[in-house]
């Protein structure tokens, strides 16, 4: 639950008393495996895309220093996949590039619509976490300012 906050500690409990974490896993040979949070996922066109699965692909470029996979709404297939990148010390990488990269990884329709490269490194929360809804909104308020 959550320290003084009855409304937030009654959301993440269903009728019966369990706590819902908010992370996807599974269970194989009696351990639980932890692949993603729900909050995460991104639902594009009907297909679910769990963004670790994106990023564990795009870390495999050698350029690539840091990835963080979102979505933001879009209004044909309800989100689009985005990522923003931070190269590497001395390292180029050009968006078609990464695409190309990323086609015998992925399926299509889990590679990022929408690249963005920079040498800057990504923000991050107290805990050390990329700041997912920093990206994100930064995102939205791109593409407004863009129509």
């Amino acid at each position: 639950g959550y320290w003084k906050n009855k409304e937030a500690t009654d959301e993440v409990f269903n009728d019966d008393g369990w706590l819902k974490s908010g992370d996807l896993g599974y269970i194989k040979d009696g351990f639980v495996f932890i692949v993603d949070r729900v909050k995460d996922l991104v639902i594009r066109g009907g297909e679910n895309i769990s963004c670790i699965e994106v990023e564990t692909a795009i870390y495999l470029h050698p350029s690539v220093k840091e990835a963080a996979v979102f979505g933001i709404p879009e209004e044909r297939l309800g989100e689009t996949l985005c990522v923003d990148i931070c190269l590497k010390f001395s390292k180029d990488l050009a968006e078609d590039e990464l695409r190309e990269f990323l086609h015998d990884k992925l399926a299509v329709f889990k590679i990022p619509s929408i690249i963005r490269i920079s040498a800057q490194g990504l923000p991050r929360v107290a805990s050390g976490k990329f700041s997912k809804k920093q990206l994100r909104d930064e995102f939205i308020l791109i593409e407004e300012n863009e129509s």
